[in-house]
């Protein structure tokens, strides 16, 4: 290893010896700078420096073809100082070549995370698929900006609800936020921190009347589906959410306790739903199937139904309700208890909810159930104010005359 002074005259005329593959000349005026020279004719300049653990490291400064000797001491001199002030000059690359692609992270990292507990993995995964590896794929993780970020969501919003746009920015924040705890893959700032959510105006809110309930299983019961009678009625009767009934086992129900465990819900966490005497009624009125622990199955499979959509929908239209969803039977339920005067927290406890805010959605008050309430103040006060229209018999106040 031989110490010389290198210049550009010096670095003209140094060549690796016969036999040798490669040489190593340190600069006798910039400790720790030496020039590689290779058989091949290749020259890289490279920093030797001690660790903090003693050993002796180097470090690549560059190709002699890209950066002049000159450019090759301000880099040695630069590196030396962060060596000195404790930073090592090789963790910034390290970490670098740990940082995944957008598709190497999603499928080696948090696809096989989320399926674990989550259960709406699969649509993590569409969505992933989809709409995100198309556009960032191939872009490593520590890439993606806020302003990748809003392009992606404002292109999406073209062709987009504003409840998919939420549920693509829901998915892309707990993406990097799982990258973020990972801890191992070089992220340490989620750039969808602090976006807001787009206010949703799309929701839908349709609740059956009790007329409407009573022409729809007139319907169910000329179903071809049999069981479409006692699944539709026990949605309505509970508030449970369809794969919650369709899955529901005869072990399930405690009928001493009048409570249906339902084990694997929508939080991935199993929840009891008191069973009213509308739905132990219904439950004992069904047939049971020899060795079939399902309450609801196919009777022709004795296995839970994949999907009633084709006789649900027959029946619905039959009923002229094709604007009604199953899931607006789950909403009917809050629906028929808050206009019976039920809070709003024995509903979220009967939906399983967890936040009340999720529970307000569906407290919808019908205009009679409204109107009703405000009457309430004219039957106290307004005889005083709108004698002839309203007397104090006719709100109530003073008896009839005989």
């Amino acid at each position: 290893m031989p110490i010389i002074n290198l210049n550009q005259q010096t670095i003209k005329t140094l060549t690796c010896p016969s036999g040798s593959k490669k040489i190593v000349y340190f600069d006798s005026t910039c400790k720790g700078l030496f020039l590689e020279v290779r058989e091949s004719g290749g020259r890289t300049y490279y920093l030797r420096f001690t660790d903090e653990r003693g050993k002796s490291r180097q470090l690549k400064l560059g190709d002699a073809r890209d950066i002049t000797l000159g450019q090759a001491k301000q880099q040695a001199d630069k590196k030396r100082n962060e060596i000195a002030m404790g930073h090592d000059p090789r963790a910034a690359k390290a970490n670098l070549k740990k940082i995944p692609t957008v598709s190497e992270f999603i499928h080696k990292v948090y696809l096989p995370y989320v399926e674990g507990y989550k259960k709406s993995w699969k649509c993590d995964r569409g969505l992933l698929k989809n709409h995100v590896e198309p556009v960032w794929g191939k872009r490593y993780l520590d890439q993606i900006t806020k302003s990748d970020l809003i392009t992606l969501l404002a292109n999406h919003r073209k062709t987009h609800a504003p409840g998919s746009c939420n549920r693509l920015t829901i998915l892309l924040r707990y993406l990097f936020s799982t990258a973020i705890k990972n801890g191992d893959v070089g992220i340490t700032k989620n750039p969808m921190g602090g976006h807001p959510l787009m206010k949703e105006d799309n929701k839908q809110e349709r609740f059956l009347t009790s007329e409407e309930a009573e022409v729809l299983y007139e319907q169910l019961k000329l179903s071809d589906n049999t069981m479409l009678q006692y699944i539709v009625p026990m949605l309505i009767l509970t508030g449970a959410r369809k794969r919650e009934v369709l899955d529901a086992r005869w072990e399930d129900f405690d009928f001493e306790r009048r409570s249906w465990r339902i084990h694997t819900t929508k939080l991935g966490r199993p929840r009891h739903v008191p069973l009213s005497d509308g739905a132990v009624s219904l439950l004992h009125s069904m047939k049971r199937f020899d060795d079939c622990p399902w309450a609801f199955p196919n009777p022709k499979t004795f296995k839970p139904y994949v999907s009633i959509f084709y006789s649900w929908n027959t029946a619905r239209k039959a009923a002229g309700l094709k604007d009604v969803r199953m899931h607006d039977l789950r909403h009917s339920f809050a629906s028929f208890l808050v206009n019976s005067g039920r809070t709003l927290y024995e509903v979220q406890q009967l939906l399983g909810h967890t936040q009340i805010k999720t529970t307000a959605r569906y407290s919808h008050l019908s205009q009679d159930t409204l109107l009703d309430a405000s009457n309430a103040v004219t039957r106290a006060v307004g005889h005083l104010f709108a004698p002839t229209l309203v007397s104090p018999q006719s709100a109530g106040l003073l008896p009839m005359a005989q």
